[in-house]
């Protein structure tokens, strides 16, 4: 067994470990920091998502110095988004001329790779980390015990190798093997909604070229078409939990043939505060990327906050000198959790309640889907003030007034808007407004879309607020005993206020 001492060990060379081992090696030091990035394979990867990088995503690429990974890929430039609804089409441009880029996944972590084993003072190792190594004093993580793959000695017979260092740094993604160990009475379990279903179209023509296509249908979740490389299309259907035994029995996808039909799980995976108790969960190491927090992949964001969250994680690491002090680093983590939300609470909330609503399987939410593809039809801001979200890094604020603004715009056009009647059976539906006499029973109808409309925001925006496990109880009566004398004090400082008056 061999021993081996780094200043920060980061477990995954995927998409956040490779990109944070060179951003830390940038930070000015006297002496340059030790990283190992293990990595169970280096193989280029192959998966279908991960694949299409928003215009914020980019600039926090280029911040980092790597936006040169961008190239000699076969990356295709997005300029925006179209979206497909019964026939109709509705153009989204990225404001300002901004743009994004889309490619193969494996491909773009190649270079990622390589640009982590050009930096300085970064191992990239191939080795599958099998355990963290803890003090026998404080159960202090301090390094990790990995097999590295060599061809030879391999499963039982593997010589096992001990990576230590001041900081353990776990970026495994979604499958991630060690974010129960790490986050311990924190741990949360991601929700799966469902599973996008993937494959790649030769020379497909889009309907707007070098444009995301979106496309929504009844009862069903949404269909993704976006170009990847000059003649390489990806298609992507989302099926809905649970998920057919048999993929190519299923009804969207029974008259494919080919093998290459991959899958991914959707997830949801709120973001705890780490380091904010040594009760709760481990010293030494904490968690970032898909292992620690994920959304769904629809608005392709995942990638945009991985890069702003690298991007403050570093500045707030550069501050200090002490990596193996776990103070320090939870002082450091305190900060990154609430620093990174701008961005993060934005494209979580917004993936996941776009999808509620694409993928209506309800009356109310079919009336908010219809809503908002009539709200993007109305062009000028109600196109620019959204899709800004994905390109410029905007507040959850903007979000929520986007979000309500539809809800009650698909209210009105519930009211004002014709819709297909069938008056008689023997005639054809036809387009016809609302009568008056039907007012009554749409007023308790746009009631329940408002409530429909509450129901998705509110416990995404309450995800992203609250900093504790949902299934940590004690932490949720402890910030309700915090936050009880509140009204008391507000109620108090009215009455005071009523009487100096």
């Amino acid at each position: 067994m061999w021993n081996t001492h780094y200043d920060v060990i980061i477990v995954g060379g995927g998409v956040v470990g490779c990109t944070l081992a060179h951003a830390l090696s940038t930070i000015k030091r006297e002496k340059p920091l030790r990283i190992a990035v293990l990595e169970r394979s280096l193989e280029e990867p192959d998966r279908i998502v991960g694949e299409l990088l928003q215009p914020g995503g980019v600039a926090s690429l280029k911040e980092l110095g790597l936006e040169w990974t961008l190239e000699g890929i076969d990356a295709v430039p997005v300029y925006g988004y179209c979206v497909v609804n019964k026939g109709k089409t509705v153009h989204i441009p990225y404001p300002d001329g901004r743009e994004g880029r889309s490619f193969h996944h494996g491909k773009f972590i190649m270079n990622l790779r390589e640009a982590a084993r050009r930096a300085e003072g970064v191992d990239l190792i191939e080795a599958t980390v099998t355990s963290l190594i803890e003090s026998n004093f404080n159960k202090k993580v301090t390094g990790v015990r990995a097999t590295r793959k060599d061809g030879v000695t391999t499963g039982a017979e593997a010589d096992k190798e001990s990576f230590f260092g001041d900081l353990v740094i776990v970026a495994d993604g979604c499958f991630s093997n060690f974010r129960a160990p790490v986050m311990g009475e924190q741990f949360c379990k991601p929700v799966t909604k469902s599973h996008f279903v993937g494959l790649v179209l030769e020379d497909a023509v889009l309907p707007i070229p070098k444009h995301g296509t979106v496309v929504l249908v009844k009862d069903h979740g949404p269909v993704l078409l976006y170009q990847i490389a000059e003649h390489d299309t990806r298609l992507l259907v989302d099926i809905k939990q649970p998920l057919p035994a048999d993929l190519k029995v299923c009804p969207i996808l029974k008259c494919l043939k080919s093998d290459r039909i991959r899958r991914m799980p959707n997830s949801f995976l709120p973001s705890v505060k780490q380091g904010s108790s040594t009760l709760l969960s481990k010293e030494g190491v904490f968690l970032v990327g898909d292992a620690w927090n994920m959304r769904h992949p629809l608005t392709g964001g995942g990638m945009t906050v991985a890069f702003n969250d690298v991007v403050v994680l570093r500045d707030l690491l550069s501050q200090t000198d002490k990596w193996g002090n776990w103070q320090a680093i939870r002082g450091v983590l305190h900060k990154w959790h609430w620093q990174r939300k701008p961005v993060a609470s934005t494209v979580n909330i917004l993936s996941v309640a776009l999808y509620d609503l694409f993928g209506a399987d309800d009356e109310d939410l079919e009336v908010l889907r219809n809503g908002c593809f009539k709200y993007f039809e109305r062009g000028g801001d109600c196109i620019a003030g959204p899709v800004a979200l994905l390109s410029d890094m905007s507040f959850p604020v903007v979000l929520f007034n986007h979000f309500f603004s539809v809800a009650f715009y698909s209210i009105w056009c519930m009211f004002m808007h014709p819709r297909l009647v069938q008056t008689h059976r023997d005639e054809k539906p036809k387009m016809l407004a609302p009568r008056v006499d039907e007012y009554p029973f749409l007023f308790f109808k746009a009631l329940r879309v408002f409530w429909t409309a509450c129901v998705v925001f509110g416990p995404l925006l309450w995800s992203e607020i609250r900093w504790w496990s949902p299934d940590d109880k004690k932490a949720r009566n402890r910030a309700f005993l915090y936050t009880l004398p509140l009204p008391l004090v507000l109620g108090a400082a009215v009455a005071y206020t009523l009487q100096v008056q």
